[in-house]
């Protein structure tokens, strides 16, 4: 198989250091500023690996847990880091001003986003920013522990490292709810989402850029996504009240099919289970095909609560950019 190692080399080379001898250097066939080339023929079905930076005598191994590659895959590409933390960070709260109405906003970077500089990431813009990330600003002192989980995801390699944007609604119930979520749709697509694409390293495609949401978030979110799917490609609803305080049943049955893929889940019995079922089937009779461009779960004793959200985000997170998922439909990890 062959393996290109992306990190931006300004001292030392690049080697590889595997199972098959943990102390003994793999050579690249190519070398550049970018990065490494590596021809592997594993003997096994798969084989645990790492990049390893060598400086004079010095062995810097990448951070984080060994990535393991398998004989059917001819080819993968990598993005270590080998310096600062194996965790996220978050930024300070930042106030984004449009159409007189300004949002808090705070913005998850991913472990090994200031060190190597060559990636690119996708981006979810998630709803109720305050729930996201510390216990003092969520509502009853429960957060969705969105930080912690991207950073257990990424050190099990288990999906590509994500930019996480939460938004605080200046006023939830006018935002995500008809009328309100169209000026709320214009805030993200005309002003946050060209300052966060501004300002860090995104990946801005429509297939890269998620928007994701629980209960009214969760309706503001699929009708941001199906009103603007040029913009945001990807939607994810958890427990959302869909037919209550929107239009989304009606516009959905009269307009065609948008080029979308869509999460959805809710617990059962009492969190909008029929509700989200209702929905299911209204996308299904419009075109979209569950496993493909449509998920949808139901959790059984599922509660309309920031822990239960919290227990069950890692599963969009890994439809969306899961290697699974990235491979079924040949794009790039």
């Amino acid at each position: 198989m062959r393996l290109n190692v992306n990190y931006p080399v300004t001292q030392g080379r690049l080697v590889l250091r595997t199972a098959d001898d943990w102390a003994r250097d793999v050579e690249p066939v190519e070398r550049s500023p970018r990065g490494a080339v590596f021809e592997l023929s594993l003997a096994t079905t798969t084989l645990e690996l790492k990049p390893v930076l060598r400086v004079g005598d010095e062995v810097l191994w990448a951070k984080g847990s060994n990535y393991v590659v398998n004989a059917h895959e001819p080819e993968r590409d990598l993005w270590p880091c080998f310096f600062g933390s194996e965790q996220g960070r978050v930024t300070e709260v930042r106030r984004v001003e449009h159409a007189g109405v300004a949002h808090s906003v705070r913005v998850y970077l991913p472990p090994g986003y200031d060190d190597n500089t060559l990636r690119c990431f996708p981006v979810i813009y998630m709803q109720d920013g305050q729930n996201l990330f510390f216990p003092e600003e969520a509502f009853m002192g429960v957060e969705w522990r969105v930080d912690e989980t991207m950073d257990r995801l990424a050190q099990m390699n288990a999906i590509r490292k994500v930019i996480v944007v939460g938004v605080r609604p200046d006023d939830r119930m006018r935002e995500y709810t008809k009328p309100g979520y169209d000026g709320y749709a214009r805030f993200l697509v005309e002003r946050l989402k060209p300052l966060i694409d501004a300002e860090y390293r995104t990946r801005p495609e429509a297939e890269e850029t998620v928007i994701m949401g629980s209960s009214l978030g969760g309706v503001a979110a699929l009708h941001v996504a199906w009103s603007h799917p040029e913009i945001f490609g990807r939607a994810a609803c958890l427990s959302s009240t869909f037919g209550v305080y929107d239009d989304l049943f009606e516009r959905i049955e009269r307009e065609p099919k948008k080029p979308l893929v869509i999460y959805m889940d809710s617990g059962w019995p009492k969190d909008n289970y029929g509700a989200t079922n209702a929905m299911r089937d209204l996308l299904r009779s419009k075109g979209f095909t569950l496993g493909v461009d449509l998920l949808q779960f139901s959790f059984p004793e599922g509660l309309h609560s920031e822990r239960s959200w919290s227990e069950r985000i890692h599963v969009p997170f890994q439809f969306f950019f899961g290697r699974a998922w990235l491979a079924q439909r040949g794009q790039a990890w």
